[in-house]
């Protein structure tokens, strides 16, 4: 019984990682071979195993440059935390007066909506029920002259808390740079009504977004894309890739390039609608760089100059009033009107009776010679 027991027992062992500098003597205590470059050198850079007071492995950092594989990304930067500074502890301040706002309102809100009930026993019968229910009844007994029974109501402040609440959050916003619109607050009022407006307070809100992608890309890309680098063209076995590379994170700078060209695009694209300046700008070049902006495929979402003239005529055909058939009812009920006999003049020609065209009035007079003259031509 006892076997099973040690049988069915996983074996684990706990191992601390230590990465960092040490003294040279330590290493030489331990008969480590250090470089001749490093021989005049106070401390060394090591790579050591310890699991139960016992050292299972000493060796100087393997990689070249020597570097120590953990990064750390802050969300803000602080020159004397290696962690930097996060949101949490940007909005602490705020947050206290959130949670203090929240908390007065509520034991507030608990105090002022029970009654508290004072009672005069004085006044009333012995040995009575003191509980509290709607259509209770005190028995009273002579004694001094007045209420027996008396109910102190406790004002509510709980809208003058909440409002404190509020601005609390406003100036956590504010501290933190992250509004509460960005991630989908609603009931923005003021500028914030329009779509152009939320379009602006949105791009100023991503500031604090931008700064926060380009500490990733200092912090974690770019240095953990330099280590792949060098422990490939270290430690890999195939020769052939062995090279020069360096590397560039630029996830700030597209999100930044991307959003200032589409910005632009946009604004040309405005001054291009203009009648006069329409004929200057090459329409479809100008789609095609919005559309990749966006990140969209241009030749899946725009048209050439050949196929934007046939869908053009396509939605004329459309657009187009439709004329009913000859003699076919119209959807009034009545029937359409029949063509124009061949030769006579188009309905609404120009007449010089001043009657538009219409089939009401003198109309022109006929000169002699014309058809039409029925007087004698001398």
């Amino acid at each position: 019984m006892e076997d099973d027991k040690q049988s069915s027992k996983a074996e684990r062992y706990e191992v601390f990682e230590f990465w960092g500098f040490v003294d040279k003597d330590i290493l030489e205590g331990y008969d480590i071979d250090i470089p001749k470059e490093l021989k005049d050198s106070d401390q060394l850079n090591v790579n050591i195993w310890v699991c139960n007071g016992q050292v299972l492995r000493l060796v100087m950092n393997p990689f070249k440059p020597a570097l120590i594989p953990y990064y750390a990304v802050p969300y803000e930067v602080n020159p004397y935390s290696f962690f930097g500074v996060g949101i949490a502890e940007n909005m602490d301040d705020t947050q206290t007066l959130m949670n203090g706002f929240m908390r007065m309102a509520v034991d507030n809100a608990v105090l002022s909506g029970n009654l508290l009930i004072e009672v005069d026993e004085t006044n009333l019968v012995p040995g009575q029920d003191m509980s509290v229910y709607p259509g209770k009844v005190f028995r009273r007994q002579g004694g001094a002259p007045g209420q027996g029974i008396f109910g102190t109501k406790f004002p509510n402040v709980a809208g003058e808390n909440m409002q404190l609440f509020d601005k609390a959050r406003v100036l956590a916003d504010e501290s933190t740079g992250f509004p509460s619109f960005a991630h989908g607050q609603t009931g923005v009022s003021g500028v914030g009504r329009t779509a152009s407006g939320i379009s602006m307070l949105m791009s100023a809100a991503n500031g604090s977004i931008r700064n926060v992608v380009k500490n990733v890309d200092d912090y974690l890309i770019r240095p953990l894309g330099k280590s792949f680098f060098a422990f490939n063209m270290q430690f890999d076995f195939d020769e052939d890739i062995r090279g020069d590379l360096e590397v560039r994170a630029s996830g700030t700078e597209s999100l930044m390039a991307n959003e200032v060209r589409s910005q632009r695009l946009m604004q040309f694209l405005q001054v291009a609608q203009n009648p006069t300046l329409a004929p200057f700008a090459k329409m479809d070049y100008i789609i095609r760089e919005i559309a990749i902006s966006m990140d969209l495929d241009p030749d899946k979402v725009t048209n050439s100059m050949q196929d934007a003239a046939i869908q053009a005529e396509i939605l004329k055909g459309f657009t187009a009033p439709q004329q009913p058939p000859q003699g076919v009812p119209s959807p009034e009920g009545g029937a359409a009107p029949q063509a124009a006999p061949e030769g006579a003049p188009p309905q609404g020609a120009a007449d010089m009776s001043g009657g538009g065209g219409g089939n009401i009035g003198i109309g022109g007079a006929a000169a002699p010679g014309e058809q039409g003259f029925s007087g004698n031509v001398q």
